[in-house]
This record gives C-alpha cells, structure tokens and sequence, in this order.
C-alpha cells in the first residue's frame, strides 16, 4: 500500500484490508509509522493518529483520542469531526460505554452492535440514536499522571472483524511510540485548548453560514489545507476577530472611539474575513 494512503485524499482510502497477510501489514503500519513520525507538535501527531486510524483500519468511519487524567476526568484531545466529540462526551458524562471501559478496565472493549446493547443502559440507546452502531475502545498508553486510549466508530453493526482487531493492536503500538509516552502535562493541556477553540469557531461558522456542526467543522479544515495554515490558528484567528468585532460594537454603543480596526483582523484570508463556504 503507497505512503499517499495517509494523505486523506479520497481515492488513496482502501478499505479493501480484510485479507492481510504479514508482508502487507508489515508494509501498512511502516506508512502509518512514517507518517505519525514526521509530526513535530503534539496537535499535529494527535491529528495524524485519528486520521490514519480512520483510513487505515478496516470498517472504521469515526476515531478520537481520550485522555484519562487521574483523578477520574476524561477529554477528547482529537477527533476526525465534531460526532466523535458528541458521542465521547456522552459516555465521559454517563460514565459508560466501551471508551470508559476500555481506559478503566486497561483492555480492548467493543461492541458488535449498540442497538442491541445491554452493557451500557444509558448509553448505547442514546450512541445508537447518534448513528453509532459498532464501537471499539483500547488503551493507547498508561503513565503517571494520564491514561490515553484510542476509541473506533461505524455506523454499520458488525462493522469490526479480527482483521480490524489485529490492524488496531499494532496502529496503537505505533500510535503510542510516535506520542513518545513522554507528552508532558503542558502539551496535553494544549490539545485541550485547541479542541476548545476549534468548538468555538464551529459555532461560529454554523451561526454564520447556517450550517450544521460536520459542514463548518470540514469547511475549517478545507480553509487550513487551503491556505496552508494550521486548524488551530484558522479557528484562533476567527475567534479574535469575532471577539474584536464585538467589542468594537460595544464601544460604538457606548459613545467610546471607533472601530479600533477590527475590519482585517486576523480572518484565515489573512483580512479578517472567511468567505462563504460554496453550495
């Protein structure tokens, strides 16, 4: 399998894995490894995990990372779209679901189909209602102060086999290793804030656009491919600017100076300005 497998172009996906034999595994995990390795910043290897997970193994639509803090509190610090978000939360708040279980009980939790799941009472009717139907949870490392664990999403029921299983067991390896098992405090706290700002740009988008939470999130990610910025500043940037906008208007309500130039204020144009996603 070419390394352009990683890219997220839609014609290099090939979820044709079921049949895996050693040699093209062996060649698979070395591109994943590749990839994930040539990230420097800790959003960037955590963007890189969630993206080839989802493209690389087998029947999965959905991926996010979960870090485990010690005293108990779990956050989404990735996550290929805004569902992932949804339906992890779901399960931080319920306390249930095979995530929870797979970073409490520190093992591979899945299950085969959520509409007919009884593990879960509260959650897996509420994840079947979100378009969930199978889900896998493992462990991505354990230390001192935090727990990280790879969860996997389909909406199909008995969407994972053992070939998703084994291709997993080995993406997490690599996964883990390109993490360092050395992301220090700070660096997680930095993904948090980058996934709160991110939130906070779909939000805008959506009230702008009137567009739903997937359509702004994938039309940020389009802008940052495009404009070769990073997701975290395409979002920081629309944040200031809303935030500038808004007390500019204040002082004009209030009879206190101008604009004070919010017009060209850091938009991901570089104008203070984000144009209208097309039709």
């Amino acid at each position: 399998m070419p390394p352009d497998v990683l890219t997220g172009d839609d014609g290099a996906r090939d979820r044709a894995l079921r049949d895996v034999d050693e040699a093209g595994l062996a060649r698979l995990m070395a591109a994943v490894a590749e990839s994930l390795h040539h990230q420097s910043e800790t959003e960037d290897v955590l963007r890189g995990i969630v993206l080839a997970a989802r493209d690389t193994i087998p029947g999965v639509e959905h991926v996010g990372v979960t870090v485990a803090h010690r005293n108990g509190r779990m956050e989404t610090v990735a996550a290929t779209g805004p569902l992932v978000y949804q339906v992890d939360d779901l399960q931080y708040r319920l306390h249930e679901g095979p995530c929870v279980d797979a970073l409490v009980g520190r093992t591979v939790t899945t299950s085969e189909d959520l509409g007919r799941e009884d593990r879960w009472p509260r959650y897996a009717p509420a994840a079947s209602a979100l378009g969930i139907a199978s889900q896998l949870g493992m462990e991505l490392f354990d230390e001192e102060r935090t727990t990280a664990g790879l969860n996997l999403y389909a909406s199909r029921a008995h969407a994972f086999d053992t070939a998703t299983l084994q291709i997993a067991r080995l993406f997490a390896v690599h996964a883990a290793h390109a993490l360092g098992r050395r992301l220090a405090e700070q660096q997680l706290t930095e993904a948090l804030s980058t996934r709160k700002v991110i939130g906070q740009a779909v939000g805008i988008v959506m009230e702008r656009y009137r567009l739903s939470e997937q359509q702004a999130f994938t039309f940020l990610t389009h802008a940052s491919h495009d404009s070769g910025t990073k997701l975290r500043l395409i979002a920081a940037q629309l944040v200031d600017d809303v935030d500038r906008r808004g007390a500019a208007a204040h002082r004009d309500r209030s009879g206190h100076g101008h604009d004070g130039g919010a017009r060209g204020a850091g938009g991901p144009d570089g104008t203070g300005r984000i144009e209208r996603p097309s039709s």
